[in-house]
């Protein structure tokens, strides 16, 4: 039988498990999604009919300092204005900024709201600290972020 003390010392040093939500900044996730968008890729198809554009293989996207990679990448144009509105990303999703990255299985940019939501097994990491969860979704205008479903946390402080 263990001590209850040592027990307790043992449950604090595991990451912390939460089942529901989390709230977190992210200082270095931001956009602003008024910059030009660049894109590359292996190939482009664009459909008329729907003025929807397809990019796939080896997908780079960037604006200003954010870079976001993925196999697939599917444009959304604004009916009204004819702006890119959104970029749908899958087949492993890479998000980078300069101080943070993160990852999923597919990520929605909507740059008319200036949001990020990615989902399915997303792991963000921040330095030597990293959070798992099923969903993320991060206001790019104040790189506030919330994670959602069976999130998971490991942090570590700096101190010695």
């Amino acid at each position: 039988m263990i001590p209850l003390r040592p027990l307790a010392v043992l449950l604090a040093c595991l990451p912390v498990l939460a089942s529901a939500q989390t709230d977190i900044a992210l200082g270095g996730i931001s956009a602003d999604p008024t910059l030009p968008v660049e894109v590359t890729a292996d190939s482009l198809s664009v459909d008329r009919d729907s003025g929807q554009a397809t990019f796939e293989g080896s997908v780079v996207i960037g604006q200003g300092d954010l870079r976001v990679a993925a196999a697939r990448v599917e444009v959304r144009y604004d009916d009204t204005t004819g702006d890119i509105a959104r970029l749908l990303a899958s087949g492993g999703v890479t998000f980078v900024t300069a101080t943070e990255a993160a990852e999923a299985r597919e990520a929605d940019y909507d740059l008319t709201s200036g949001t990020l939501t990615m989902t399915g097994d997303v792991l963000l990491t921040q330095g030597a600290s990293a959070l798992s969860a099923d969903t993320m979704t991060v206001d790019l205008a104040t790189g506030a972020a919330r994670m959602e479903g069976r999130v998971r946390t490991s942090f570590r402080q700096d101190g010695g």
